[in-house]
């Protein structure tokens, strides 16, 4: 009788080596090491690779399981809810169209039939109770893989054309899909095994759709706090109205287009519209004319923000404004004053690495009238120098002021509020993969700034993704909270962007070595790039906010 073959496992969470038959799977392993995490297990990084808990291993691998705390995690716990969602929806009105479309008030905005239609609060209580009833049954959640044609045929006669066309523009010979019973949906990423493992979330109402609360991944056994977000909603629901007259809302949709030269058409439109809000913007601030002299502008990393402020210098001086541009880095304390983060590193983001007290007083000298020396503040050796150079604030002038504490009222607490127009500055993706596989916003971001890292700053992209986690608690902690103080917003997403940077960004993620900690998230955005059908940047015009990381801008930065 032949001996069972067996393969080693090294598990990360208590560093140990243990063997198993070939054909385990990773819930067994899970089980038999008794692993121990803060928060239930959702799935495991298999080779720096997410993988869900029914994967059965065949070779030797290094495992680390994860719970919702982690960002790999909480996307498997969102993926699993999101088709909960769409199952109950499914059970109680099979006719109905669910689209969960981005993310809002710390939770996610979905629409049935169409933005348009107003959804019931009976109709949200209904499908709130069916999908509790489906997590307590704890259905399994099976992944099934199959010949892309035959998947594609399967959507088609369930009339999911979203899917279909999503399907055929991939480009795959194989196509994942997941199955709850006999329903099924596809998702491009892992599940938790059954639908016990994600018993938290609500539903509200929230404008015509719902709102689709989720639990906070800092402290994942609660649910996020609610955020009151209207102003960005509402910007949402401007780009979607954009991309209605595109006849676009999915990236299948977008790929077809991209497949024949009306795609250059669709990128001269985008960025007309760019130019159209930012003359608006221009127009608010003439209105406000002489009250408010101090423009404001903030937004989180690679948000375009520099390009933003100077095209929308641009649009006032054409408005018959003249625009001084003051920048925040040089109001920096110097180095050995910096306040230090919790690893005794400096923390420039902090809001008191900025010398608040110089630079009220300084906004108050030109607010008055009077000629003010501003500093110049020196990265190379980390100090702040006078160098004569002045500026004053003449009657057709204002002072445009960029910096990712410019919305902070402490910032500015001895400015008057109406001597300000704010102006928030983001990355607001419109467009979805399907009607249930939104696109991250963050990962708009991520990959504008990857591009920009490598080709401007000497970053690699290994270290530009080992660099975001604390750029986005910098974010969290010093920008978000303040953006809906903003007088003014602005998206600086474009439709066609993520297609574009796909051909400049794949070759600098494939160098990040396989077996290190930032694979996962390179080995995700990679797989993600596979969906855009690549076009070229040669129609992009050398204004575009996307040439501050693509390069080729007729701005100085």
């Amino acid at each position: 009788m032949a001996m069972e073959q067996k393969v080693t496992i090294f598990c990360k969470n208590n560093q140990q080596f243990r063997d198993y038959t070939r054909g385990t799977s990773l819930l067994e392993i899970y089980h038999d090491m008794d692993i121990q995490l803060k928060y239930p297990v959702v799935a495991a990084r298999v080779n720096y690779k997410v993988e869900d808990l029914n994967f059965l291993v065949y070779k030797p691998k290094d495992i680390d399981f994860i719970d919702a705390s982690t960002s790999s995690g909480m996307r498997v716990y969102l993926r699993s809810i999101s088709m909960i969602m769409a199952k109950a929806l499914n059970d109680l009105h099979p006719e109905s169209t669910l689209r969960i479309e981005h993310p809002i008030s710390r939770g996610y905005y979905c629409s049935i039939d169409g933005r348009d239609k107003k959804v019931s609060e009976r109709t949200i209580a209904a499908l709130k109770k069916r999908m509790q009833e489906i997590i307590a049954a704890d259905m399994p959640i099976i992944s099934e893989e199959k010949q892309t044609p035959t998947v594609i045929e399967m959507f088609r006669e369930r009339g999911e054309m979203d899917k279909v066309i999503l399907l055929e523009t991939l480009g795959i010979s194989y196509a994942r899909f997941v199955r709850i019973d006999d329903f099924v949906d596809y998702y491009n990423g892992v599940l938790v095994p059954s639908t016990g493992y994600v018993p938290l979330f609500d539903l509200q109402s929230y404008g015509n759709g719902i709102l689709l609360r989720v639990p906070d991944r800092r402290a994942p056994h609660k649910l996020a706090d609610y955020e009151d977000q209207s102003k960005m909603f509402e910007v949402f629901n401007e780009f979607a109205r954009w991309n209605k007259l595109m006849d676009l809302s999915n990236v299948g949709d977008f790929n077809l287009c991209a497949r024949e030269k009306s795609v250059y058409n669709m990128i001269k439109i985008a960025e007309a519209l760019h130019e159209r809000k930012i003359v608006e913007i221009s127009d608010m601030i003439r209105e406000r004319q002489p009250t408010s002299r101090f423009v404001m502008i903030s937004g989180p990393s690679s948000s375009g923000k520099t390009t933003f402020s100077k095209r929308l210098s641009v649009q006032l001086m054409v408005a018959g404004l003249k625009p001084i541009v003051l920048s925040l880095d040089n109001y920096f304390v110097n180095r050995v004053d910096t306040p230090l983060d919790e690893h005794g590193e400096w923390d420039f983001e902090h809001l008191h690495a900025v010398d608040l007290e110089l630079f009220n007083t300084q906004l108050k000298q030109l607010l008055n009238g009077e000629e003010v020396e501003i500093p110049f503040y020196n990265f190379e050796d980390g100090k702040r120098y006078f160098r004569g150079e002045k500026i004053q604030l003449h009657p057709e002038n204002v002072l445009i002021i960029e910096g990712i504490h410019a919305l902070n009222p402490e910032l500015t607490s001895a400015i008057p509020r109406q001597a300000m127009f704010k102006i928030y500055v983001s990355t607001l993706t419109t467009i979805s993969l399907d009607n249930h596989n939104w696109i991250p916003t963050t990962d708009t971001r991520l990959l504008r700034r990857i591009v920009r890292d490598f080709k401007f700053r000497g970053f690699t992209a290994r270290e530009t993704i080992n660099r975001w986690p604390s750029v986005r608690r910098g974010e969290e902690k010093w920008i978000f909270p303040y953006q809906e103080q903003a007088d003014a917003m602005f998206n600086s997403a474009l439709i066609f962007e993520l297609a574009v940077l796909r051909k400049h960004a794949e070759p600098i993620i494939a160098d990040v070595p396989q077996y290190c900690e930032e694979y996962t998230e390179a080995h995700r955005l990679l797989k993600f790039l596979k969906y855009f059908t690549p076009i070229h940047d040669r129609e992009i015009p050398p204004t575009s906010l996307l040439r501050e990381f693509l390069g080729g801008s007729s701005f100085k930065y």
